[in-house]
């Protein structure tokens, strides 16, 4: 698991790649940014919710302070940090 500590500052937006059925979950930086892999099918909001999850747990904050701002329905999501 990639350590973003340092991005977990109060309105931090954190733009990131997601791919959903993957064959396991992680968040990894590359040269093209952030990308999260996650083993859940994307419907009913269960991609978001475990992306949601593995972010908060990679930059050591609570769920609660993660707000997704752009990216419901997309691969490509941002969030902010609250």
């Amino acid at each position: 698991m990639t350590d973003l500590s340092h991005l977990a500052v109060s309105g931090t937006e954190i733009a990131l790649r997601v791919t959903p059925k993957a064959s396991r979950n992680a968040i990894v930086a590359g040269e093209e940014g952030l990308r999260a892999y996650v083993t859940v099918v994307p419907e009913d909001g269960k991609a978001n919710a475990e992306v949601t999850k593995l972010l908060a747990k990679a930059l050591g904050i609570a769920k609660s302070r993660l707000v997704l701002l752009r990216g419901q329905t997309s691969r490509d999501k941002v969030f902010r940090v609250e």
